[in-house]
């Protein structure tokens, strides 16, 4: 897609410029907007464009909201009510389950060839994707366990938010098998199915819109006319701060109030997030200075709320950076200095979801051969269940606030870092088969 910061307003110019145009805009909108957009709209979606004159004038109306005015109140004071906040947890999850024990080949002992092991990360992915088709809602929902970090006691629920099946979906991209398409197209309708007006999402009922949702479902669905068309752009654009930071939630006054008290907040992980959406601009250039000012000052450790460490910040920072070029792109080699950087002293990365993560983001700065690949995949395919799946790990949660003695809130599941093991083995399948 070409980007431009606000597509609706060239679409005017281009009409008002060139009668051509106009007329090929108001007799088949798709096709105008499709050519000068260089975009494929949904086509699902009706477009229809109306031609105001000085005897006519149009008054366009959003689209009736999905819920009535009583359950938008019983949002919006939702926290107070135990009853309400359960239907944000559909099902009691069950207690996480043991990792598999480490094999010889995990290792990195196999010796085998190249060939051969990317021919087994191919394996490896169909199995994966086999437990994701057993995992994912007929309507296309990915789902993921909310627990607590600090207390196991305390119970787990199953909880299927618009966010988390953006999250995964993108991890998936890379994907060429056809189920993985499949499993994808599947998310592009539950994510159209839970947009509200005009291009925007929220984690929970009960808390307000927020960028960080908005932004990975945007990318996802980016051929939704209200995404294509920059809909939801002007109040993006408006939710920064006095340095150019984009703020993570969208407060307003009837919104839910549960986040106020730290609704100013800016999140690294966000902000390259709307950057990847938005693109290079002149509106994403605040955002994109305090980015490069962590990663160049080695200050990432900590600076998320959101997100449980720096392989999770770096990982975002290189997908906007391939997203927006040529936005970041100075830090391309440092990002991989800070990726190799946040091993341990056995030359691990932590778990096995921040090593997926940091394979992926290592091929998108171009740096994977600075690593073991060999050794790499082996470790991923080792940890893979006989059911395809990978274990459970906190992916993402609330890093800095504690509920008293309830701890810490994170979300993570079988499924989400299953969906990042298979974009990693992706990755290192075509480093691997290219060497062979």
């Amino acid at each position: 897609m070409k980007k431009r910061i606000d597509p609706t307003e060239f679409l005017l110019s281009r009409a008002a410029e060139d009668s051509d145009f106009r007329e090929l805009l108001l007799a088949n909108p798709r096709e105008a907007i499709e050519r000068e957009l260089g975009v494929s709209l949904d086509g699902d979606h009706e477009i229809r464009v109306h031609e105001e004159s000085r005897g006519v004038t149009h008054l366009v109306l959003p689209p009736r909201g999905e819920f009535s005015a009583a359950e938008r109140e019983e949002a919006r004071t939702g926290t107070t009510s135990l009853e309400f906040l359960r239907k944000t947890m559909y099902d009691p999850a069950p207690p996480p389950r043991s990792p598999p024990a480490v094999s010889a080949t995990a290792a990195g002992k196999s010796g085998v060839t190249s060939a051969a092991l990317a021919k087994a990360c191919g394996d490896s992915i169909r199995r994966g994707l086999d437990f994701l088709e057993s995992e994912i809602g007929e309507n296309g929902a990915w789902r993921c366990v909310r627990f607590n970090t600090a207390d196991p006691e305390i119970p787990r629920h199953w909880e299927k938010p618009p966010f988390i099946t953006a999250y995964c979906a993108l991890a998936l991209e890379c994907c060429g098998e056809p189920r993985a398409g499949t499993l994808r197209d599947a998310a592009r309708a539950y994510l159209a199915d839970t947009v509200e007006y005009p291009g925007f999402w929220r984690y929970y009922r009960h808390v307000p819109l927020d960028l960080d949702s908005t932004t990975l479902c945007s990318l996802v669905i980016d051929d939704h006319p209200w995404i294509a068309l920059g809909r939801n752009i002007p109040r993006t654009l408006a939710n920064r701060d006095e340095e150019g930071r984009f703020l993570t939630w969208l407060h307003a006054e009837d919104e839910p109030d549960v986040a106020a008290p730290f609704r100013i907040e800016a999140d690294p992980v966000v902000n390259a997030n709307v950057i990847a959406c938005l693109g290079d601009r002149p509106e994403t250039a605040g955002a994109r200075r305090w980015l490069e000012s962590l990663v160049i000052e080695d200050r990432l450790e900590g600076s998320s709320k959101w997100y449980p460490d720096s392989i999770a910040i770096l990982y975002a920072i290189v997908r906007a950076m391939a997203r927006a070029r040529p936005a970041l792109d100075r830090l391309r080699p440092l990002l991989a200095d800070r990726i190799l950087g946040s091993r341990d002293e056995k030359g691990e990365f932590g778990n096995v979801l921040g090593a997926a993560q940091a394979v992926s983001a290592l091929h998108g700065t171009g740096s994977l051969e600075r690593i073991d690949a060999k050794r790499a995949a082996e470790a991923l395919m080792g940890l893979q269940r006989q059911d395809g799946s990978w274990p459970e790990l906190l992916a993402f949660g609330d890093q800095h606030l504690k509920w008293g003695v309830a701890g810490r809130t994170g979300h993570g599941g079988e499924a989400v870092t299953s969906a990042f093991c298979i974009e990693a083995l992706e990755r290192l399948a075509g480093f691997l088969g290219a060497r062979a």
